[in-house]
């Protein structure tokens, strides 16, 4: 349940901290002062969207705070998301002047969505203009679903139908595309031929281009190699014969002289660098031979592969890679193309779809059916006795999104009188009656622990109004009831009232102020919500009657 309301800078509201019970509480007070200013900060706290004009005249940021009790499916959100899961969960919410927004839950920096969220297993508000929603038949199915608790079922045939309507849609562009898809099939496939005879491999460029190039210079690769390895180490007077006498010599006078121990230093190291030169020449050697006839299968490969990547206007040594990317594209293509493997795919999307769907309405009718008797024994208490309330589910011929039929409201005001949609018959009293009998039998099956009407009495009066309080009073023993009233009659069933007042600060704004009423203010001010700003004796008797009722 909510404990606690605090509210910094936020429209006409400067410093607001509220603390509230258990059972049905009600704001009143007159009209523009700002009843339903705070529902609209208790929302920015559960995730509503925002922009800078929440922000009071003058200030740097609004700051709205809640407090909650936790129930055990909040407390398990908590931990599966790495928020404390205290005793208390804190929402709060942020907005600066310039429309940026932050969100915490239980101190910790969360995301909108989260706080909406744990918001929404927290609180239901039913806002003012419900029963005007009630037109649309997107509002009446998705009230229907939800109380009837298939919501999530509902969601999943949408996104069936939505598989099947891409499959379908794969078909038709199979279709619609052929003749281009031929064309390209057909380039494809010569392009593959033409690759598959060539066979690229990894790296054959650079490797068959080096070849190429010590092939063609293999003459005097053999000349140089030869010669080089004859200077160092295989002719008379090579350069190694004579560096090994030269160290051997200088080794023995080193004993008269051990300064020559530095020359030698130098010396011994260009030995063994010589010897490795020489072993490394003698292997080049080895290999190195003039091989005209593998000279002209390199020659002619190379052509291959310049010809061909010229032909593909590509770099050589891609020619592998676009290989494998060209089969790769080729039975995509292909597949795209196969429909007969489309067909398959759509049917299966459809039968998923089908099997969901059915479920769904089987679901749905017994709902309706149970729906429809509750909405209408509401409706014998908000004084249309006699008439009627009816879940229609209009089926459709190849059914939708939303599954396989529409959801009607159908009413019907008086005995006798044939049931027609809600949306053409209803008056706006009526209207208003439905909406509420309607949110009260949700609320009542929903897990929800705090709820909130706000103005939802809008078109009611006399004795009906006397109903909608017991109603909400009674509601207020299983759920924590808010409601925002402009009605003595519900006002005065409240077990907590607020009275919400607007004054002029120091600076000459308007600011809005809520105070919680006692027993004398509370007569005090169902009087004048009876009778307007002249309070009267017999306006004040008549509210102590109500409030002692």
């Amino acid at each position: 349940m909510l404990r606690h309301l605090s509210i910094r800078d936020f429209v006409i509201v400067a410093a607001l901290d509220l603390e509230f019970d258990t059972g049905f509480t009600v704001f009143s007070g007159e009209t523009g002062a700002g009843k339903s200013i705070l529902i609209d900060a208790l929302a920015l706290a559960l995730g509503e969207r925002a922009d800078a004009s929440v922000v009071r005249t003058g200030s740097s940021r609004a700051d709205i705070s809640a407090e909650f009790t936790p129930h055990e499916r909040v407390a398990r959100w908590l931990d599966e998301h790495a928020f404390d899961a205290d005793d208390t969960v804190m929402l709060r919410r942020v907005i600066d002047a310039n429309g940026r927004s932050r969100a915490f839950i239980n101190g910790t920096s969360a995301t909108l969505a989260q706080l909406r969220e744990v918001g929404e297993m927290l609180v239901d508000i039913h806002g003012q203009h419900a029963h005007q929603l009630l037109m649309r038949a997107d509002a009446q199915r998705e009230l229907f679903d939800t109380h009837a608790g298939l919501a999530d079922d509902a969601a999943a045939v949408a996104r069936r139908f939505r598989a099947w309507r891409d499959a379908s849609a794969a078909i038709e562009a199979a279709l619609s595309h052929e003749r281009e898809r031929q064309l390209e099939r057909e380039k494809l496939a010569w392009q593959l031929a033409e690759l598959d005879k060539l066979a690229p491999l990894p790296g054959e460029w650079d490797e068959i281009s080096a070849e190429h190039k010590r092939l063609t210079h293999s003459a005097n690769l053999i000349d140089g190699v030869q010669g080089a390895l004859a200077a160092i180490s295989e002719s008379d007077g090579a350069m190694l014969t004579q560096l090994r006498a030269i160290v051997s010599k200088l080794r023995s006078l080193a004993e008269y002289d051990p300064a020559l121990n530095d020359v030698l230093a130098s010396l011994e190291p260009a030995e063994i660098q010589l010897q490795e030169a020489s072993y490394s020449l003698s292997h080049c050697a080895q290999r190195l031979d003039l091989d005209p006839d593998r000279l002209a299968q390199v020659e002619t490969r190379l052509d291959a592969l310049h010809s061909t990547a010229r032909k593909f206007r590509l770099p050589p040594e891609t020619l592998h890679d676009e290989h494998a990317a060209r089969r790769a594209q080729l039975a995509e293509l292909d597949a795209a193309a196969d429909l007969t493997a489309l067909h398959a795919a759509a049917e299966r999307a459809r039968d998923a779809y089908l099997a969901d769907a059915k479920r769904l309405s089987k679901a749905r009718k017994a709902a309706a059916k149970a729906l429809g008797a509750a909405v209408t024994a509401g409706m014998q208490e908000l004084s249309m006795a006699g008439g009627s309330f009816e879940v229609a589910l209009v089926p459709l011929e190849q059914g939708g999104a939303h599954g396989l039929e529409q959801i009607e409201f159908r009413v019907a005001g008086h005995p006798g009188v044939p049931l027609r949609p809600l949306a053409k018959v209803a008056s706006g009293g009526e209207l208003a009656r439905i909406s509420l009998a309607l949110a009260v039998i949700a609320s009542a099956a929903s897990p929800t622990p705090t709820l909130i009407f706000d103005e939802v009495d809008t078109g009611i009066g006399g004795g009906v109004a006397e109903v909608v309080g017991r109603l909400l009073h009674q509601l207020g023993r299983m759920r924590q009831v808010l409601c925002v009233t402009h009605l003595p009659q519900v006002a005065a069933r409240g077990d907590q009232h607020f009275q919400v007042a607007k004054a002029q600060d120091a600076r000459g704004g308007t600011v809005s102020s809520v105070v919680a009423l006692d027993k004398a203010s509370r007569i005090e001010e169902v009087a004048r919500m009876l009778g307007g700003l002249e309070i009267t004796a017999t306006t004040r008797r008549h509210a102590k009657e109500m409030l002692t009722a």
